[in-house]
């Protein structure tokens, strides 16, 4: 057998090998459909939507006014360019306290803040309409989309406490 043979041969054999472990590794990489799989709308992209700066502790006194309620609240970014419908969004604290967007779309590189208290919803403002205050000192608040899949948590104040 010449040289050129056994060289054609073996080179062969390789690129066999290569194909075959390529096509198994194939089917794996595609089934895990992206690196982030608990946020975003399953499309295995992060999501834009995210908690911004929340105010925990209204100013003033705590003598649950309709004021001092509105004191407290959360933010919730678009970071992305496209508007987001927040339809079925919900934000929750570490009690259960829920809060469920309805019809607001939030435009492009924009904020709402969901407040306590009671108000008239507006494109940068909506409120959970409660008589109690819902952010404690020691607490998370925790946004999801509409599958109910986590696309952000935050929490602050001392654990175990």
């Amino acid at each position: 057998m010449s040289a050129s043979l056994i060289t054609r041969r073996a080179l062969a054999t390789v690129v066999a090998s290569v194909a075959v472990v390529g096509a198994a590794a194939l089917p794996a990489a595609a089934a895990s459909g992206g690196h982030d799989h608990d946020r975003g709308h399953g499309t295995g992209k992060h999501s834009t939507v995210m908690i911004g700066k929340v105010q925990y502790d209204s100013p003033g006194r705590d003598d649950r006014s309709n004021r001092s309620l509105n004191g407290e609240w959360v933010e919730v970014k678009n970071t992305g360019k496209k508007p987001v419908n927040l339809r079925g969004y919900t934000l929750a604290d570490k009690q259960g306290n829920t809060y469920r967007f309805h019809n607001l779309t939030l435009a492009g590189h924009s904020s709402v803040k969901v407040h306590t208290g009671k108000g008239k919803d507006t494109a940068h403002d909506v409120y959970q309409n409660r008589t109690a205050y819902v952010w404690d000192k020691r607490d998370a608040a925790t946004l999801r989309n509409d599958h109910k899949r986590i696309l952000d948590s935050q929490s602050w104040g001392k654990k175990g406490r």
